[in-house]
């Protein structure tokens, strides 16, 4: 019998995807040209590709019921959305690129990211994972996502930097981000010992999205205003 909690997952999950696929289109319709929204575009769609890999299967498993092909399909999709959601902090700093083109990121700051993104990337390719086995690695896993908040940190201080400037409230992207890790850090290093605190990965996803929804803010105004924040937008 199907589970009620496991359902509404599903359900959520669903959602969630059409959100970013339908985000990333928007984000490529009314860009103009406009390169930060073009890889506003990318970074929406990183994510939604990143994610399903991982979602997909987690969805069938509510519908249908778990299998070795399901597990192992987790086991694949976790990986590879280790590694999209790495990519996806290295598109927000060239998006801060964009976005405050006046200001010049902190060589330490950048090279914080790189070098962080890099390692946890290298990490997740290595075999020692045990990505499709219920057990993984704990010592992996303490290492790839202790340098994934190491990239983390190192964006927020990036919009930390910015702040409100040109009035455009990007200073909440610390806030989405601090929100984000602050759920899905205790979910890898407790939820297999206690698996309702899975439940925290509804609050995290939830910051990803906030994240877009701050791009199709900008998108916007940017599009029906054409007001001097335009210019201020890297155009």
């Amino acid at each position: 019998m199907k589970k009620m909690p496991d359902l509404m997952e599903a359900i959520f999950d669903a959602c969630y995807l059409i959100f970013d696929l339908i985000a990333g289109i928007l984000f490529f319709v009314y860009s103009k040209g406009n390169p930060l929204f073009i890889l506003y575009g990318v970074l929406t769609l990183t994510l939604c590709g990143g994610d399903a890999f991982h979602l997909v299967p987690r969805i069938k498993r509510a519908v249908y019921g778990t299998n070795d092909k399901i597990k192992r399909q987790l086991g694949i999709g976790l990986q590879v959305s280790s590694i999209t959601m790495t990519v996806f902090y290295i598109i927000l700093l060239f998006i801060w690129k964009l976005t405050f083109p006046t200001l010049t990121a902190p060589a330490w700051i950048e090279a914080m990211i790189w070098i962080s993104a890099i390692i946890r990337i290298v990490v997740c390719f290595l075999p020692q994972n045990n990505w499709t086995s219920e057990e993984g690695n704990r010592r992996l896993s303490l290492i790839r996502n202790a340098v994934f908040a190491i990239t983390g940190i190192g964006v927020i201080l990036l919009y930390a930097i910015s702040g409100n400037m040109y009035d455009l409230h990007m200073n909440r992207m610390v806030a989405a981000i601090i929100i984000s890790f602050g759920c899905y850090i205790p979910v890898t290093l407790w939820s297999k010992k206690k698996p309702m605190i899975g439940l925290l990965m509804i609050p995290k996803t939830c910051a990803y999205m906030w994240v877009i929804v701050m791009g199709l803010q900008l998108l916007f105004l940017n599009f029906f205003k054409r007001t001097p924040t335009r210019r201020s937008l890297s155009i």
